[in-house]
């Protein structure tokens, strides 16, 4: 069994794998990591080998209560990769962003894929069909954006996301629910036409806590999958295990 730690801006997602299907997945904030893991442990007892991947440092009486594991990788960007890094800064490439392309050269080898992660940050990944990880974007998420209209103006409210009744908004909060929701799809949208034009037989995932909220407005086709980045970290485990 593979325990899969995802580590991310607001919460902890853990993953268990055995080869390369998932049999459980948990989440839990960032201060009751040793629960979560200590609930998974009573329930399969032992697991084989561990990745770590964390956007923010990792506390080391975390890595404490993990050492009854025999192999654990933490995820860097000097950790070997299933991909041609063409990336032009390695060093600061979030480990979010390597597994999401280990997960597209996994499921859509020698395919163009773009892997749209809608979470804190809205990221785009774009890998070749020669499995080389080019580059992307970065663009501010859905809470985000709402987050920054409250604290960053003095009397607009802070609202949780809801798909708009209108493209035109007839009160400050409708107004903003379609400036941020339409503003976001036509973003993604506009987006992929742009390296549909660039690039024959794109395949476009769309993954991260917000997938759901987004896809269904999307005009163009893609694929949800919201285990996608839980499944490119098992890929990078495993394919460490055969580089050793």
């Amino acid at each position: 069994m593979n325990l899969i730690i995802d580590s991310g801006n607001t919460k902890v997602k853990m993953a268990v794998f055995h080869k390369s299907q998932i049999q459980c997945l948990k989440s839990c904030a960032k201060n009751d990591i040793e629960a979560l893991f200590s609930e998974l442990k009573a329930i399969y007892k032992t697991f084989d080998k561990a990745i770590v991947s964390s956007v923010s440092a990792f506390e080391f009486k975390t890595w404490s209560a993990l050492a009854s594991i025999p192999e654990i990788l933490f995820l860097t960007h000097k950790t070997p990769l299933p991909f041609v890094n063409c990336y032009q800064t390695p060093s600061t490439l979030g480990v979010d962003r390597m597994a999401l392309a280990s997960a597209a050269i996994m499921l859509y080898p020698k395919s163009n894929v773009l892997v749209i992660d809608a979470g804190t940050c809205i990221t785009y990944d774009f890998v070749n069909a020669n499995q080389e990880y080019v580059g992307g974007g970065i663009s501010p998420g859905l809470n985000v954006r709402y987050k920054s209209l409250h604290e960053l103006t003095a009397k607009l409210p802070l609202l949780k996301p809801e798909i708009p009744v209108s493209l035109i908004g007839n009160t400050t909060e409708s107004s903003i629910h379609s400036g941020v929701v339409y503003g976001i799809i036509n973003e993604i949208d506009g987006i992929i036409e742009t390296y549909k034009e660039k690039n024959e037989d794109l395949t476009v995932i769309l993954t991260g806590g917000d997938a759901k909220f987004l896809s269904k407005q999307l005009k163009n086709s893609i694929f949800a999958n919201s285990n996608f980045l839980l499944e490119g970290l098992n890929y990078i485990l495993e394919f460490n295990t055969k580089y050793d």
